[in-house]
């Protein structure tokens, strides 16, 4: 979901409308934070090799790389991309409610100097990644290795 919504926050800022690049931005970040977090609240529930992927995903969340969250939805689909669509609609809302704009046409933390409320985008994606962790960690069962 992340690729056609991508386009149409490009589209919006050729169209000088700099608000929906900004959710789509939060959004995007929030799958592999969310996994990561996930990984990181709720070990009993990843294996020690979905643990030290979750450490990658951090980074990559910051870095607007949604890749990281593919392996975690290929092994468990529902959960990890139902608890991801959740946070990341979550980010993106309010990233619209609290009115921030990016003018940039990409993400990650690299451009947060250029949203006009970089405290609050910051705190949207963080919402939004801690209710996917929360989601995934309770709905997710106990890894037996």
């Amino acid at each position: 979901l992340n690729k056609p919504a991508f386009t149409f926050g490009i589209a919006a800022i050729a169209a000088n409308n700099f608000a929906p690049h900004a959710a789509v931005m939060a959004g995007g970040m929030v799958p592999p934070l969310g996994i990561a977090l996930a990984t990181t609240l709720f070990k009993s529930k990843f294996t020690e090799m979905e643990r030290k992927s979750g450490i990658t995903n951090y980074i990559m969340g910051i870095s607007f790389i949604t890749e990281g969250a593919i392996p975690f939805a290929a092994a468990d689909p529902v959960r990890v991309i139902v608890s991801s669509v959740v946070g990341s609609s979550i980010a993106g809302g309010l990233a619209m409610a609290f009115g921030i704009t990016l003018p940039a046409p990409h993400g990650g933390a690299f451009v947060i100097p250029l949203v006009n409320k970089p405290v609050l985008y910051l705190l949207a994606i963080l919402i939004g990644s801690i209710i996917t962790a929360i989601m995934l960690g309770i709905w997710k069962k106990r890894v037996n290795e």
